[in-house]
């Protein structure tokens, strides 16, 4: 499937060029994975089964040797290994340099894991579900402030959807696995 570009890339690229992490968080399945996989040169995934038990028995022991490729070195997952955050900040503390990782996750973290606050070291962004302009859906003409500044807008006249289409489209949600799907399920 074709990646679409996002909002979340050009914000991405700058907290990249400014700090030595990037915290990527938002709800599952809104495409923080595939969005950092665009801008990472390595990656490592802590949900990978066939490597899962090794990853979590590293982080326990040496969690530096995780943090160890090209960079930027994206971790997906990585609150399943909360001590990869310390190891983070550590890392970029060291090296001194900007854009060496990106951190994926959508689920709780045990913060009770966690030494340090990661302030100036790891941006924290947060990435929502597509926009009907991002999964090319619309064609940026109409905005929601428009509706509700215009409640009697004629969308059709400026829209590339139909109404039974944007019905359908707003109910599907923006999640990125459904990007471009506007066939009637009914």
């Amino acid at each position: 499937m074709e990646y679409l570009n996002r909002m979340a890339d050009i914000q991405l690229r700058e907290r990249l060029n400014a700090f030595g992490a990037v915290l990527i968080e938002g709800p599952k399945w809104c495409g923080k994975t595939t969005t950092a996989e665009q801008a990472a040169a390595s990656v490592i995934k802590m949900q990978d089964t066939s490597m899962r038990e090794q990853y979590l028995t590293t982080a326990a022991s040496n969690p530096a040797l995780l943090l160890v490729g090209k960079n930027p070195r994206l971790i997906d997952e990585w609150q399943d290994a909360p001590v990869l955050w310390d190891a983070v900040r550590t890392t970029v503390d060291e090296r001194g340099a900007e854009g060496l990782f990106v951190l994926t996750g959508s689920n709780t973290v045990d913060k009770s894991k966690i030494l340090h606050s990661g302030n100036g070291r790891i941006s924290q962004m947060e990435m929502l579900p597509m926009s009907l302009w991002e999964s090319q859906e619309s064609n940026g003409m109409v905005s929601l402030r428009d509706l509700f500044d215009n409640p009697n807008m004629n969308i059709e006249a400026v829209s590339d959807v139909d109404i039974e289409q944007l019905v359908f489209i707003t109910c599907r949600g923006g999640f990125a696995a459904f990007a471009g799907s506007v066939d009637d399920a009914a």
